[in-house]
């Protein structure tokens, strides 16, 4: 590549390397779990122990479906127009021919709930209150097992029939459904403003906690489950696409081809009833950790306040989510601090975490995030970490088409091309052609996410040990098991993670396992 500019400088930063059983390596998840099957792969065969809630139909879909992983379910044979070879695209050998474990379908704990009931709740004029009825019905039903039933479950699945996706989301219109009336007006939003005479106990407002919650059924089954299991929810359209069919014949939506549906409902499986991820990055620099920072407003808090939560990511590729405090971190339209105190009781909680881990802090521990770090926080920061762990800000931005890169050729920039600016600032093209799928999987011209490293305790790292480290970051999504993502796992589900912890029925422990929130 040429550029007039002679200060301009292109590299190319190679495909970081996984590892899987018996320390073999692959680039591509599938591939490598085809071959050797997963990093902590066991001696024989682990029976894990599902549970699934949903109608009497979706329970039906979710037998059916895990009958079908058993054994290989083939990719389709190519369309009109498209490629003989589809590198992208893989076979699956079956759940326990690839990961090691294995389930009956027919035996596991099948909890019913009557569609009539769930079509009910979601008519109730006010969405807050729908979505919580609706919600309760799944999150009761699991409830009134555990109460009566000694069998533990490894992970729940919930079978959703179309109506809680239509009708269970933020902004869901609704819109020539017959509602019916409940228990609150369809304006009211929020807690009736009445502190008083409910310190007093003068009104009860405890029904009134569901505004607390935004009224979306996806977070609000993330937030409940945490203090009782991981969960995968799982439409009955996307297991069972020819049993819903329009006018002409064809399924309703369009879905992802079988095999790859099972490949990533199996890695969640996998990843979600296993202490160790399916793979992991081969190689890893010892003693590293990073931290995701996220800040989202609390639902109709009063004083306008945010909760802060960190993600951490260690070398095995697993991560932790830590609860930090809430309080008045908005400092601006989109830029969000932390005051010192509660800085250096986050880092805190991460570094006795790192430790019990590693038998001492880390090396160095880079703190991705996609504002900029002020210095009130970043001093609490530096003065929380021990002596020999140096801090690292980094800022991790998405851009929208405002930069561009092209190359020769029928195919856009390589994934894993940078354009550095200087010795702190960089463009990465975490998108792009791959030259092993002989593809790009997109629907325009990659864009770039624009790298900075903001602030360091010590020496700054150099920028391209930054970038190889976010390159690695695109390859632990183990809610999917994609050949890589976009965005680093650090970004990736920060927003996630933020929605759910901000749901007034998250309360719980400070730390969390990762898995529980994807």
């Amino acid at each position: 590549m040429r550029f007039p500019d002679k200060s301009l400088r292109v590299e190319h930063f190679g495909e970081p390397p996984l590892e899987f059983a018996s320390s073999q390596r692959s680039p591509h998840p599938k591939d490598g779990l085809f071959l050797y099957g997963p990093h902590a792969k066991a001696k024989k065969s682990r029976e894990i122990r599902v549970g699934v809630v949903g109608t009497t139909d979706g329970i039906a879909h979710f037998r059916a479906w895990g009958r079908k992983l058993k054994s290989a379910v083939r990719v389709p044979p190519p369309g009109k127009g498209e490629k003989a070879d589809r590198l992208h695209l893989t076979n699956f050998p079956g759940l326990d021919e690839a990961f090691g474990i294995s389930f009956d379908p027919d035996e596991c704990s099948a909890l019913s709930i009557p569609w009539k009931d769930i079509d009910r709740a979601t008519r109730i004029v006010n969405l807050n209150e729908a979505v919580d009825k609706v919600a309760r019905l799944y999150i009761d039903r699991v409830k009134q097992h555990l109460r009566n039933d000694e069998r533990s479950v490894d992970v729940w699945i919930l079978a959703l029939p179309e109506i809680v996706y239509e009708r269970c989301r933020p902004q869901s219109k609704r819109t020539g459904l017959p509602l019916e009336k409940g228990e609150f007006t369809k304006r009211q939003k929020a807690k009736e403003s009445v502190p008083l005479l409910a310190a007093m106990g003068a009104i009860d407002q405890t029904e009134e906690a569901i505004f607390e919650d935004v009224p979306d059924f996806h977070r609000r089954i993330k937030a409940e489950f945490l203090a009782i299991a991981p969960t995968q929810l799982v439409r009955e359209t996307t297991i069972a696409p020819d049993a819903f069919l329009n006018k002409a014949g064809y399924p309703l939506r369009k879905t992802q081809d079988a095999a790859t549906v099972a490949w990533n409902l199996a890695t969640g499986l996998y990843y979600k009833t296993q202490p160790k991820p399916p793979w992991r990055l081969a190689d890893v620099r010892p003693g590293v950790c990073y931290i995701g920072m996220v800040y989202k407003s609390l639902p109709n808090d009063p004083d306008g306040h945010a909760c802060c939560a960190a993600q951490m990511f260690l070398n095995e590729g697993d991560g932790v989510v830590f609860r930090g405090a809430n309080g008045p971190w908005r400092t601006g339209d989109y830029e969000f601090h932390l005051k010192a105190p509660a800085a250096k009781n986050l880092l805190a909680l991460v570094l006795k975490t790192y430790a019990e881990t590693h038998g001492g802090p880390p090396k160095e521990l880079f703190i991705h995030g996609q504002t900029y770090f002020n210095d009130e926080e970043w001093n609490a920061f530096v003065e929380a970490a021990p002596k020999g762990t140096n801090i690292i800000g980094v800022r991790i931005r998405s851009t929208g088409g405002e930069t561009k890169l092209f190359r020769d050729g029928d195919y856009p920039v390589l994934r894993g091309t940078a354009l550095l600016l200087d010795d702190q600032t960089a463009y990465l093209w975490t998108t792009g052609y791959v030259p092993q799928l002989d593809t790009y999987i997109g629907p325009e011209t990659p864009n770039p996410l624009h790298i900075t490293v903001m602030k360091s305790k010590n020496a700054k790292p150099d920028i391209r040990t930054v970038l190889a480290d976010i390159m690695g970051l695109t390859k632990i999504n183990y809610n999917s098991c994609n050949f890589n993502d976009g965005l680093p796992v650090t970004v990736r589900f920060a927003r996630m993670v933020g929605d759910v912890l901000t749901m007034g029925s998250a309360k719980g422990e400070e730390r969390q396992p990762f898995k529980f929130y994807v």
